[in-house]
């Protein structure tokens, strides 16, 4: 994969019949389902069946499982994702027909067309940080458009197409597609080496942000001033003078500052205070940097003119998006909750979330590693952070769109957790790990699955494997 260009839209309505390519995926599937209700002529292809991929064909999508050539009849525009290999046999019949081809950015830019656009970018967050907003402000009554990278845990879907003046996505950096959508708000949750296997260094990828958030469109950029790569943005975009930045954290400097938090069990608050005004900030979700998340909510929601006691009302009604801390079941004094996190920073702060909820037990991670370049580059980290539970179980590595690198497996990382002082287990069949973790666990434990692959699937199996009585989910 490279890194993206932004490239010239058009109108949504002029481009159809659109396909798309990997319908199914969560980003992909929100986009293709606001063009159905645009009413442009839909269809789409998965490798899988899925529950999105039904989904859409209920909503009148035409879909197919695997990809074929003769899918592309009727279409003049092809969407496709950054999973898509050039040889990927419906890319290349588009190519050959001299189809518009778009990537699922582009495809999602148009659609923001008209509107007052907020992007929600940063290493960290993004997916809780857009759900938040969308969330707050579809509360205030102001009815925004969102698509976001997982689905809301209270309706099931991640794409919503609204009356309102607002359009809300989730700004993904790795590939550069953050670059191309027209937002007049960005956030910046925060700034850590990743994706270096597209920039190349740090320095690179900090510059990416720099670009994305100095956009000729852009008027404000909310930042997150805790973390010091944002912070550090914040300082470079305060030096130009192109663009006003709100900046939001626990620092004494923030325009939008929480104080009073209150961290214990599986809820969190705090004092917030923005401007002359100051409430109380009430998250039915764990974690301290759900308190920082729900603060740009806050600022953005401010910044687009809604009343700020809807706003906080809106945040304490947030349940969360499906994987990101999400309580899977309980039996037999065993908790079990899915976890997204696979970066470490995103480890080290989903863990010390889970070691509150467990209120005294033990915390057993089970970590499936995200790409080959990835552990290469964070084993020691990765150790490091998931040293942090009780008992790790490590298997080995979700390839995606890459290819293996010889040496890299997930044995790296259980090596790192032992090296970090933590217990380690490497299992490296996933299909192994509900047996291995049922032979783990005791009851009063909380175990959380992580990773950013198909680990998902663990944690249902492992509740059938428990012995006691009727399961609550």
């Amino acid at each position: 994969m490279t890194l993206r260009e932004p490239v010239e839209l058009a109108d949504p309505r002029s481009i159809g019949p659109v396909h798309f390519i990997a319908v199914g995926g969560a980003g992909m599937s929100g986009v293709a389902r606001i063009y159905e209700e645009l009413g442009v002529p839909v269809s789409g292809s998965d490798q899988v069946d899925s529950a999105n991929l039904r989904s859409l064909a209920e909503a009148g999508v035409r879909t197919w499982v695997g990809h074929d050539p003769s899918h592309l009849d009727g279409a003049q525009t092809v969407v496709v994702s950054s999973a898509i290999r050039a040889d990927n046999p419906e890319l290349v019949e588009a190519r050959r027909r001299g189809l518009r081809i778009w990537h699922r950015s582009a495809g999602l830019a148009a659609l923001m067309l008209g509107h007052e656009g907020v992007s929600v970018a940063g290493t960290h967050g993004k997916t809780t940080t857009t759900a938040m907003i969308a969330v707050a402000l579809s509360h205030a009554g102001a009815d925004p458009s969102y698509v976001i990278g997982s689905p809301l845990a209270s309706t099931g879907t991640s794409s919503h197409l609204g009356g309102g003046k607002a359009f809300v996505v989730e700004a993904d950096e790795s590939d550069g597609s953050f670059l191309q959508y027209p937002s007049q708000i960005v956030v910046v949750t925060n700034v850590e080496a990743d994706h270096l296997d597209n920039w190349g260094t740090p320095q690179a990828y900090f510059e990416g942000f720099v670009r994305m958030a100095s956009g000729p469109r852009v008027n404000y950029v909310v930042v997150d001033i805790d973390n010091p790569g944002s912070a550090e943005l914040a300082r470079r975009l305060q030096e130009t003078g192109h663009v006003q930045v709100v900046t939001y954290g626990e620092g004494a400097g923030a325009d939008v500052r929480l104080t009073d938090l209150d961290l214990e069990g599986s809820t969190v608050a705090a004092t917030l205070t923005g401007g002359r005004s100051s409430g109380r900030l009430q998250l039915q979700v764990p974690g301290r940097y759900n308190l920082s998340n729900a603060a740009a909510a806050f600022a953005v929601g401010s910044l687009l003119g809604v009343d700020q006691a809807e706003l906080l009302a809106g945040l304490a009604s947030f349940t969360g998006t499906l994987r990101r801390f999400q309580l899977v079941g309980r039996r037999g004094g065993v908790s079990i909750f899915d976890d997204y996190a696979h970066h470490p920073t995103e480890i080290r702060a989903t863990l010390g979330a889970a070691r509150r909820a467990a209120a005294g037990g033990r915390v057993i991670a089970c970590f499936q590693p995200h790409l080959y370049t990835r552990t290469r580059d964070f084993a020691t980290e990765f150790g490091k952070a998931l040293a942090l539970a009780d008992r790790v179980l490590v298997t080995d590595i979700y390839a995606s769109r890459e290819d293996p690198i010889p040496g890299v497996s997930g044995r790296l990382v259980e090596d790192a957790v032992e090296a970090a002082g933590g217990s380690s287990r490497y299992v490296p069949d996933k299909g192994d790990l509900p047996a291995a973790l049922a032979e783990e666990v005791r009851p009063g434990d909380l175990v959380i699955t992580l990773g950013a692959g198909d680990v998902t699937l663990v944690g249902p199996i492992l509740l059938g494997l428990l012995p006691g009585g009727d399961s609550e989910r």
